[in-house]
């Protein structure tokens, strides 16, 4: 069994995707929009206080990020 992903707000997923090579694209509401110019990959990342944990796993799944990689940005 995985180990269960981290609590993170969507502030500081922003800020580990930037870390990654992501960057802002645009934002309408409360959902950021983060692009990697490398790869190509779009992923949405809603402004919340608290992501839920299954919507950060579909998050990286979407993004074609590890759960392992995401660690070790943050």
């Amino acid at each position: 069994m995985s180990p269960k992903p981290p609590r993170l707000s969507g502030r500081d997923l922003v800020k580990t995707f930037e870390k990654m090579g992501y960057r802002k694209v645009s934002q309408k509401g409360s959902h950021i929009k983060m692009k990697n110019d490398d790869t190509g990959n779009v992923s949405i990342i809603p402004d919340h206080k608290e992501i839920d944990r299954w919507t950060l796993k579909s998050i990286l799944r979407d993004a074609d990020i590890s759960e392992e990689e995401l660690q070790k940005h943050l």
